[in-house]
């Protein structure tokens, strides 16, 4: 994928995200949302940053296995159960991303939600992807 960054000077300075991405490629993996699931369907982990690592696994999982790699996605959304606790946690969860996708951050969005489909998710990743 050719991906091009658009971070506009009349907007603030992202952190962790891209406020526009312009993506060129020949195919596009939507990614569906993952949670902190292990193989055998439950939850890992009790805190934010514990499911939100797997979450992100999963999710980065489930797009190496289309074909893709971390610097393809285009764009993230974020489900949190509790975006104050999410803004706490923020640079922990900034960490544990670039750890885990680099710094070529997609466009992305975090959404506060009442629950998640598994009452013990407390995160939630979806996105797409644009592959070469």
């Amino acid at each position: 994928m050719t991906a091009g960054r658009v971070n506009p000077p009349g907007l603030p300075t992202p952190a962790g995200f891209s406020h526009a991405v312009v993506a060129t490629g020949s195919r596009v993996v939507f990614l569906a949302g993952q949670t902190a699931l292990d193989a055998d369907g439950g939850i890992v982990g009790d805190t934010l940053p514990e499911q939100f690592r797997r979450a992100l696994a999963n999710l980065l999982t489930a797009l190496r296995a289309a074909g893709g790699t971390p610097s393809d996605l285009a764009r993230v959304t974020v489900y949190a159960t509790d975006v104050a606790a999410y803004r706490r946690y923020a640079r922990e969860l900034g960490r544990i991303w670039r750890e885990s996708a680099g710094r070529d951050y997609p466009a992305m969005a975090v959404v506060e939600v009442v629950r998640l489909w598994d009452e013990q998710a407390l995160v939630e990743l979806d996105g797409f992807a644009v592959l070469p």
